[in-house]
């Protein structure tokens, strides 16, 4: 099953994929930090100040960089209060959501599935898988906040003292976790034009995807950390490219995971009687896109 998958992922030329992916990616960092920072803002300056420490802390020296930097220039620009605020909040969704737009793209490539969602029903999908994400990414941005003298406010608060910061500071990375995979599975369910079983937490795929984003986004940090030569290379871009990099690698293991997914998919159809060679292999969600001679009679 690792084999064929391995193999689908070459044919399906899905490391180019990754790196369009990465370009997306990108292009909605910065709207996506957009969002963040003006639903921070309303928390007040403090609040997105902490994020920065956290992030500070927590992130790899050349990926801290690049985010804190963009994070202090999108604050510096304004948060909520205005009409025109609103608008950009708006507007920084929709370019965020070019990731997912590329992403439906790749996921249907993976199960040889082609679009047949009319416009009208995959842009609020495409929306509303975005939305999605960015909540999920802001409940993370709150949790990394939520530490230190906060924790111990709400413990002290709730009459339990100093015992919340304890139980807190372990308990943040198991949500963080849950946080994360939920984001997989999200994307795993709704952005392939296929029927499934209905939305599931973990998959064989996402759980794959998932392990092979841990060891090799660590991996990849020590060879930064050690053998490295991004600096000599690329001088003051050094910490960019080593950020795309780490966004591509963290694209590929989620691709892999979704293929991994789909061969499982391909063998039980197989099994099932249907014919090796024929694609597609799942049923659609949608047809009314595709040709007439193409739908299913």
């Amino acid at each position: 099953m690792l084999r064929r998958t391995v193999a689908e992922f070459q044919d399906d030329e899905l490391a180019d994929r990754a790196a369009a992916l990465t370009y997306y990616g990108v292009l909605a960092l910065f709207p996506g930090l957009l969002v963040l920072v003006s639903l921070l803002g309303v928390a007040g300056e403090s609040t997105t100040r902490r994020v920065l420490e956290s992030i500070k802390k927590m992130a790899p020296g050349p990926t801290r960089d690049v985010v804190t930097s963009a994070v202090e220039g999108v604050q510096g620009a304004g948060g909520v209060g205005s009409l025109l605020a609103v608008v950009g909040v708006l507007a920084a969704l929709w370019s965020a959501s070019g990731y997912v737009g590329a992403f439906i793209r790749s996921s249907n490539a993976v199960y040889d599935m082609p679009e047949g969602r009319p416009v009208w029903k995959v842009l609020p999908v495409r929306v509303g898988i975005t939305v999605a994400l960015v909540v999920m990414a802001v409940g993370s941005a709150l949790i990394v906040v939520f530490t230190g003298d906060l924790a111990r406010r709400a413990g002290s608060l709730l009459g339990i003292g100093d015992t919340a910061l304890t139980v807190w500071s372990i308990a943040k990375w198991p949500v963080l976790l849950l946080l994360v995979i939920g984001m997989i599975a999200l994307l795993f369910w709704a952005a392939p034009n296929t029927k499934g079983p209905g939305f599931r937490w973990v998959t064989p795929g996402s759980f794959l995807a998932l392990v092979i984003w841990l060891l090799a986004s660590a991996g990849f940090a020590v060879y930064v950390a050690n053998f490295g030569s991004y600096n000599k290379t690329y001088g003051a871009l050094a910490g960019v490219v080593v950020f795309l990099v780490w966004l591509w690698i963290s694209n590929i293991a989620i691709l892999l995971g979704l293929e991994f997914d789909a061969e499982l998919a391909r063998e039980r159809a197989v099994v099932g009687g249907h014919p090796v060679d024929e694609e597609p292999y799942v049923e659609p969600r949608d047809t009314r896109s595709w040709p007439d001679e193409e739908k299913p009679g």
